[in-house]
């Protein structure tokens, strides 16, 4: 058990991933696993087709125990939601992102972060109307090996085992692209099956089990977003071997997603929540540290990591600590572990759905060879409210990445 969160001490409201009371959450992830949780999103759009949110519009978040959420969470905390006359319940924590889109498919939830690939895939492959209606945050994802394997950079992962949260996020894209960059080439296969000197086998794990997994040498490396990094560093002895951030600039990861009917429908409630998620992402920009504390076991509880661990996860980047190994090689981006900007780039969807394409996942892939990058970005991203919730907060001038002279647009940087 990690000394520095505690998964036992639930509120009775928080619907709990358990491995061994959680069998269905389980097979879930199982299924994600093999590609089958594909085949288990074609139930929702029948099985749930007559499932409409309930109309006293009540804000119902469902969030990974990730710093992704920050934004959400924040304007839960800080009354932002309430402040635009809505109804916000509790927050609702899930451990894997499995269960979440099955919560937000079945209307449990209204207002969810997902990494940005999920709903790429839920949209096109599974023909589920959801709606990127912002970005939850930028940056805050690195890559960290156990210190039993003594590993500097993306090279010594050859025959190694490393963990993914899921094979549709921005992780898997970076990681991959880094791994072949190296000479290395990705597998997908069980861990008992012997590798080759050049491959890296894959594996997705839910985040909150990926530092205990390292502890336990069950995996060799992971790539994950905070605070499992901090966490793998306090807990562990893992060692950061280079943050996302500095390969892919002011990257997107998790994303603010909406059902696409409430959005069309309900126009004036859309509106009125992403001034509070925007609102929220201004608040954790401008106060990293208080916001850490927020979210910690010492604050309101969102997250079961302490406050120090947060609070690193948050603030630390460092490139003296950071230095060996050298995980910091641009300096100059001037970016944060982890910052906040709403806006969704349509430039940065493209490159998802145009690098998704080369990137190794598990089951039928068929439906990405067909898509065209630049309709994904107008198709499924509501940019109203966002822009709309900037203009009126003025959140063009104190979120980072933002280019006054274009400020809704931007060429993506990539350099490993």
């Amino acid at each position: 058990m990690c000394h520095l969160c505690e998964w036992n001490d639930k509120d009775s409201n928080d619907y709990v991933f358990n491995p061994v009371k959680g069998r269905r959450e389980f097979i879930l992830d199982s299924m994600a696993t093999a590609g089958g949780l594909a085949a288990a999103m074609s139930l929702p759009n029948t099985a749930f087709a007559n499932m409409e949110m309930p109309e006293d519009e009540v804000v119902r978040i469902g969030y990974i125990p990730i710093t992704d959420a920050s934004a959400l969470l924040v304007a839960h905390a800080m009354g932002f939601f309430e402040d635009e006359g809505l109804k916000v319940a509790k927050p609702t924590l899930i451990r894997g992102w499995s269960p979440l889109i099955e919560g937000f498919a079945a209307k449990k939830f209204n207002l969810v972060h997902f990494l940005k690939p999920i709903p790429i895939w839920m949209r096109y492959n599974n023909n589920f109307p959801v709606k990127i209606t912002g970005w939850a945050h930028t940056n805050g994802s690195g890559v960290v090996v156990g210190k039993h394997t003594g590993i500097e950079d993306f090279k010594g992962l050859a025959g190694k085992q490393v963990a993914v949260p899921y094979w549709y996020s921005m992780h898997n894209i970076v990681l991959q692209m880094a791994l072949k960059n190296a000479g290395l080439e990705p597998v997908i296969q069980d861990q008992t099956d012997k590798l080759k000197p050049n491959q890296v086998n894959l594996q997705i794990m839910p985040p909150p089990d990926m530092p205990t997994a390292l502890a336990a040498r069950k995996i060799d490396a992971y790539i994950v977003a905070e605070p499992f990094n901090a966490a793998g560093e306090m807990l562990a002895g893992a060692k950061m071997i280079r943050f996302t951030g500095d390969i892919w600039e002011n990257h997107p990861c998790c994303v603010v997603c909406m059902h696409e009917e409430h959005t069309e429908k309900k126009k004036v409630w859309s509106q009125k929540v992403m001034n509070a998620v925007v609102r929220g992402a201004m608040y954790a920009q401008e106060n990293k540290e208080e916001v850490a504390k927020m979210l910690s076991r010492e604050g309101k509880r969102y997250l079961p990591m302490k406050a120090k661990v947060v609070l690193k996860a948050m603030t630390d980047y460092s490139t003296t600590e950071y230095a060996h190994p050298d995980a910091i090689h641009h300096p100059d981006w001037g970016v944060g572990r982890i910052d906040f900007n709403p806006w969704p780039y349509p430039s940065a969807t493209e490159f998802i759905v145009d690098h998704l394409k080369t990137t190794l996942v598990a089951g039928d892939t068929t439906f990405l060879q067909k898509l065209d990058s630049k309709f994904v970005a107008k198709d499924l991203v509501n940019y109203e409210y966002v822009k709309n919730a900037m203009d009126k907060f003025g959140a063009w001038d104190k979120v980072e990445g933002v280019n006054p002279a274009h400020p809704t647009t931007r060429e993506e940087v990539f350099k490993l």
